[in-house]
């Protein structure tokens, strides 16, 4: 594996646009092991049954939020949804009576059936991107909705990304700090050392930061494999989110879904994924 701090700045923001695509066969390796041996969950009191027979909630992941650029490629915009878009969508959801929930309340509510507000919905944020602090958060605060920011830890204080003292006013503000590993390397290929490298050590950073634990985890490009789920069980997080794939039966909370709010879509299009897939 080779360190992201050893690359030029350039593949960083690369590597941040692309952040959660993956292609076909990577997408089809990863569901495949699912059928691998089950994963020891260590909250013997966690009642799976239960949890995948409660109705699901929208999650939805953003990545970029600012206007296209001429050299931006078409499946590049589905991850950068531009500013005067992203603002219809979050007033269209309020308009809408949707009502924003954080993690705790959805983790609660999968393994206690605790109630929810009417209408929740999660908003998450993936790779530390300083546009989710100077346009989505702010956008969100005016309809009373709260985030989860998943931060890629090797970008923090880079030009374009947040700064340690943005990250601790969003955690500070009532919104919450999540993982997503130190330099976005892929879930599926990670051992031995690299537990420690991209998961220990961005906690622990994280922690510093916010003066808050780190429970959730968002999985680099929404890979995941069974395999490694042991390794989030050992770190005790609470719960880990994915993209759209289907959810393993046996660690629900491990496999949480999210759709991305394509910067192809309208108010109507967001509308209709959003009544579909959940």
């Amino acid at each position: 594996m080779v360190p992201l701090l050893r690359l030029p700045l350039l593949l960083l923001i690369v590597s941040a646009v692309i952040a959660c695509k993956s292609n076909p066969q990577d997408k089809a390796a990863t569901i495949s092991k699912t059928t691998a041996k089950p994963t020891v969950i260590r909250d013997k009191q966690i009642d799976i049954v239960a949890i995948m027979k409660r109705k699901q909630v929208p999650v939805l992941c953003y990545h970029q939020i600012r206007n296209w650029r001429a050299n931006d490629s078409k499946s590049a915009k589905d991850d950068i949804v531009q500013i005067a878009a992203f603002k219809e969508h979050i007033k269209m959801l309020a308009d809408s009576g949707y009502h924003s929930i954080l993690p705790d309340q959805l983790y609660d509510y999968l393994t206690a059936g605790t109630p929810l507000p009417g209408k929740p919905i999660m908003f998450t944020f993936d790779d530390t991107d300083l546009d989710q602090f100077t346009i989505a958060a702010p956008e969100l605060k005016k309809y009373g909705f709260k985030g989860l920011y998943f931060i890629m830890t090797v970008s923090i204080g880079r030009p374009k990304y947040m700064s340690k003292a943005q990250i601790k006013q969003l955690s500070d503000e009532g919104n919450v700090i999540g993982s997503h590993t130190w330099d976005h390397q892929q879930f599926t290929k990670l051992s031995g050392k690299d537990w420690e490298i991209q998961l220990d050590k961005p906690t622990k950073k994280l922690e510093e930061i916010t003066g808050k634990p780190v429970k959730y985890f968002a999985y680099p490009f929404g890979l995941w494999n069974v395999e490694g789920l042991p390794e989030l069980h050992k770190r005790d997080f609470k719960a880990a989110f994915q993209l759209s794939t289907k959810r393993y039966d046996k660690d629900p909370l491990m496999t949480i879904r999210r759709i991305i709010d394509s910067g192809h879509w309208n108010s109507k299009n967001l509308m209709g994924n959003i009544k579909r897939d959940f």
